[in-house]
């Protein structure tokens, strides 16, 4: 991945990351991942440890059901 990592936030009851990168060409890049996502194979290896150690499958299950209301 080009980007470089500079932080992860867990927010919510959803655990959702918020992640702070900067760019090549030295911009701000920010994303958020969400519980259902599937990580690509080039995602930092911090955020890849976050999701496995945040996403448990209680809070999968519960914005799975917030998802549906």
């Amino acid at each position: 991945m080009a980007n470089t990592l500079s932080k992860i936030e867990v927010v919510g009851e959803y655990k959702q990351l918020q992640i702070k990168e900067f760019t090549e060409n030295g911009r701000n890049f920010r994303r958020v991942l969400t519980p259902d996502m599937t990580l690509a194979k080039d995602e930092h290896q911090e955020v890849k440890d976050k999701a496995e150690a945040e996403w448990t499958d209680e809070v999968k299950s519960a914005w799975a059901d917030f998802l549906k209301e």
